[in-house]
């Protein structure tokens, strides 16, 4: 299998996504912060919200309700709903005039901007006056076991895609996020650290989005010869078991919620 990929939470170019996949791996992490990063963007009823990196949509569909009324094709499916409007398009070059939205949300998505600076700098642009910018970013490796311990292991391997596999935390510094959302221009800014936890059924059920693929993490794990990919598994399965209580895993994950006003 090729390593010429790009870093982030996506598929393969060709192939189709797995949501159940992107859920597992993911998804059942990332929805739980949801809620906060909303309400860090003043999400309202009658409020225009632009969603940046949506994935499958999890943000916009907890936004629809409150609002009122490829990664695409799958949030297109979920959200069949004419108040939601998804576009493909550079984050860092947005297609949209001056101050057009209310809020400007991006659910894990800004750290794999090529130049988080220059996405941030969009998002202001298109914020009207007093609007809000929202970012949710994962913290450091060591809060984030789920995904740390997986990149560890592989990047003994393949040490070529290390700045890859670990991209997934490159805005974990709160005083750099802090530093980033004022130098695009933005008011008003904040950064708070929020936890969560969840429990996973088993190390395999932990395991089984990993073989399908979703995201540069497990991307790199197909990379592997089978052997590579047994000494990786038993690796994690081994540095997980501290997190293991009568054979389900117990981890919580922190993540920087960000904001700004325009």
């Amino acid at each position: 299998m090729s390593a010429n990929f790009r870093a982030g939470f996506h598929v393969l170019p060709g192939r189709a996504v797995d949501p159940a996949a992107y859920d597992r791996f993911t998804g059942r992490w990332s929805r739980l912060f949801i809620p906060a990063l909303l309400g860090a963007a003043e999400v309202a009823p009658g409020r225009r919200v632009l969603d940046v990196a949506t994935g499958t949509g999890e943000a916009a569909l907890m936004a629809l309700p409150i609002v009122g009324a490829s990664m695409l094709k799958a949030a297109r499916a979920r959200l069949n709903e004419p108040l939601f409007w998804p576009v493909a398009a550079d984050g860092q070059a947005l297609p949209f005039r001056d101050a057009n939205f209310d809020c400007v949300i991006c659910q894990l998505g800004l750290q794999f901007f090529p130049d988080p600076s220059l996405g941030l700098a969009e998002f202001r642009r298109v914020l009207r006056n007093s609007g809000r910018v929202a970012v949710c970013v994962i913290s450091s490796p060591d809060r984030a076991p789920m995904w740390s311990i997986l990149a560890d292991a592989i990047s003994r391997f393949r040490p070529t895609l290390r700045n890859i596999l670990y991209l997934s935390f490159s805005l974990g510094d709160h005083t750099r996020l802090e530093a980033l959302l004022g130098g695009a221009g933005l008011r008003e800014v904040r950064v708070e650290r929020e936890t969560r936890e969840a429990i996973t059924e088993s190390f395999d059920k932990y395991w089984e989005p990993i073989e399908a693929g979703i995201g540069s993490i497990p991307q790199s794990y197909l990379t592997l010869s089978d052997e590579e990919r047994r000494a990786v598994r038993e690796e994690v399965r081994d540095r997980l078991s501290r997190f293991e209580s009568d054979g389900k895993l117990l981890m919580s994950v922190e993540m920087l919620i960000g904001r700004g006003r325009a």
